[in-house]
């Protein structure tokens, strides 16, 4: 996953921070754009583990702080609801200039409400999907309980909100009436996701119901089990984010990844345009490229670098598996490896051009309770690294066309 922190204004020129992820190969086939909880911001934890799952399953993810919310400028104490989704369209207009526009929303809690009414307003969004989201606006008066009075008698007070201070003005109260969410979800033309925990103590699970009755199909509901209003815990945030992902395959335009196949352990793909390798080997997906100064996106290792890697991990797991034999407490191996061509050690015609020969420099750092003996021992053994044997060996390589069926 890539992550880049962008900059964006809304609608009243106040400047939003925000971050934007890729996955791996760094072409997104859908945009998605995350609004948080309310009080919440774009580095709360069950954000950033939804926006991981998303981006490995091929989504580009933007998420960002609200106005006078987390590194974003403005006073929270001027913005609203309504600000708040305006927020989101700028959002949305940022995506669209610089990336691609958005075709999915994601909301949490209060954020759910927003992308709900956001999504009536942006053409290019086909799914929606809440995460413990109140089923009316009004909900929010119930985390202020007694600061209402004071909010109506003053204009303004200081609340608290899950271990935070917040000044709250009465236009962010008269303004939560102005929005009638329920007449909004019942005419949403949108593949909605509802996503709620029965026990959810902030956001009764019958909002979620509600939401689900006022709802036109497509609409899905799924009991988030066990999880809080937060998502505090990695697993709950962790499958929510898989949960949106395989969803939206249904109602999104996502292509069909062609599936690295082989006979043989390793496989790498490259189509006609640049360097970027698709690489499968054994279960595990990989990405190769080149340098920009070459030609190539550098999107991943180069192949000489993946050579030295296994050349450095090879060299690791032998030392450490050879202290363990013997019973010796090696903390950790730490390999370092750079590849190059330079001329070799006590060449006779070094001179000469076509005398450099493959150089692998290899630098070890060994942390444990070992006297010089052991530490020179196992210096010795990591010229047993299988990796390296190979690379020392006179080796074939023997290659074949085979025919595409």
């Amino acid at each position: 996953m890539s992550t880049s922190k962008i900059t964006f204004k809304n609608k009243e020129g106040i400047d939003l921070k925000g971050s934007i992820e890729l996955p791996e190969n760094r072409t997104p086939h859908n945009f998605v754009l995350f609004a948080h909880c309310f009080t919440c911001n774009k580095n709360f934890l069950a954000v950033k583990n939804i926006s991981e799952a998303l981006t490995a399953k091929g989504f580009g993810i933007l998420r960002f702080d609200f106005t006078g919310l987390g590194e974003s400028d403005g006073e929270f104490a001027d913005s609203n609801f309504s600000g708040n989704v305006e927020d989101l369209v700028s959002a949305s207009s940022y995506l669209e200039d610089n990336y691609r526009a958005p075709s999915l929303l994601i909301g949490h809690s209060l954020g759910g409400a927003a992308v709900l009414f956001a999504s009536t307003l942006l053409d290019s969004v086909t799914a929606v999907a809440t995460i413990g989201a109140p089923s009316h606006i009004g909900h929010v008066k119930n985390l202020l309980k007694n600061d209402v009075d004071d909010i109506q008698k003053n204009g303004i007070a200081e609340v608290n909100i899950g271990g935070r201070n917040f000044n709250i003005k009465k236009q962010f109260l008269d303004d939560l009436e102005n929005n009638d969410l329920p007449d909004i979800i019942s005419k949403l033309e949108k593949s909605l996701l509802i996503l709620h925990s029965p026990q959810d103590t902030i956001v009764g699970i019958n909002n979620a119901e509600e939401i689900y009755l006022a709802a036109r199909h497509p609409k899905s509901f799924i009991s988030l089990d066990g999880a809080d209003h937060l998502l505090s815990n990695k697993i709950d945030s962790n499958y929510v984010g898989d949960v949106i992902g395989t969803w939206a395959n249904r109602y999104l335009d996502i292509p069909v990844e062609t599936e690295l196949k082989s006979n043989l352990n390793v496989v790498a793909h490259l189509g006609p345009e640049g360097f970027t390798t698709q690489i499968k080997a054994g279960r595990h997906n990989l990405i190769a490229d080149e340098p920009e100064h070459l030609g190539g996106n550098n999107f991943g290792p180069n192949p000489y670098e993946y050579v030295s890697a296994g050349l450095a991990a090879c060299t690791s797991m032998t030392i450490q598996m050879y202290a363990k034999r013997k019973g010796w407490v090696v903390d950790f191996v730490e390999t370092q490896v750079i590849y190059g061509r330079e001329h070799a050690i006590d060449c006779e015609k070094c001179e000469e051009e076509g005398t450099k020969i493959d150089t692998f420099k290899r630098e070890l750092i060994i942390k444990g309770d070992l006297d010089e003996k052991q530490r020179k021992r196992l210096l010795e053994i990591a010229n047993k690294c299988p990796v390296h044997k190979t690379l020392h060996s006179e080796t074939q390589i023997i290659t074949s066309l085979v025919d595409q069926k």
